[in-house]
């Protein structure tokens, strides 16, 4: 299973990596991808939303199922990526290239208090 260091995580599975504007770009991890199998169809949020930690926000389909993404901190939405629409089997190939929305923090901090890559594995290992 692939856990990328520098990248922190949630228990629902999402990834969360902090880009150089502020903003944080989330995903799906390598492991939710493989439990889902082939990825058919994403719905990500729209830009300018604005969600609360743990709050639904979007779907990825697969041939197995559906699983909601949820918001893994609070913030607005500031962007979905266009990409994955056309091409969602991506995150199959590439989670952790292949993020689905970007996000503003109300609290940049509340990153810090998520999952880092070795507490995730605790979780993933379950």
């Amino acid at each position: 299973m692939n856990i990328p260091k520098d990248l922190r995580y949630t228990d629902s599975h999402e990834w969360l990596k902090r880009e150089a504007d502020g903003a944080i770009s989330v995903g799906i991890t390598d492991h939710a991808q493989e439990q889902l199998g082939d990825i058919v169809f994403i719905e990500a949020p729209k830009a300018g939303r604005k969600v609360s930690a743990g709050e639904a926000v979007g779907v990825v389909e697969s041939v197995k199922a559906a699983s909601d993404i949820y918001a893994p901190i609070a913030g607005e939405i500031v962007g979905a990526n266009a990409e994955l629409a056309k091409a969602p089997e991506a995150v199959n190939t590439a989670p952790y290239a292949s993020w689905m929305f970007r996000i503003k923090p109300d609290n940049a901090g509340d990153v810090d208090k998520l999952l880092d890559a070795a507490a995730y594995q605790k979780v993933a290992s379950e």
